[in-house]
């Protein structure tokens, strides 16, 4: 039997995570705004995994969400 996948808005124990599994699900703004905070320095920078593919380190994300700036 297949696992089931994970709820929305849970973040896998490491690895990547893509702006879709984040917004709305974890973080309750929009994109744009999302990537304003990237630009200002408060929200983390992303990781290109790819040329079409960019993703953030779940470990940056957990530290956003414990410090409730995100």
């Amino acid at each position: 039997m297949p696992t089931p996948p994970p709820p929305p808005g849970s973040l896998p124990a490491t690895g990547y995570v893509r702006q879709a599994q984040l917004i709305p699900a974890i973080f309750p703004f929009s994109a744009a705004t999302l990537w304003r905070k990237v630009k200002a320095g408060t929200f983390p920078k992303p990781v290109k995994l790819g040329p079409r593919i960019t993703a953030w380190r779940v470990e940056d994300i957990r530290e956003v969400m414990r410090s409730g700036e995100g």
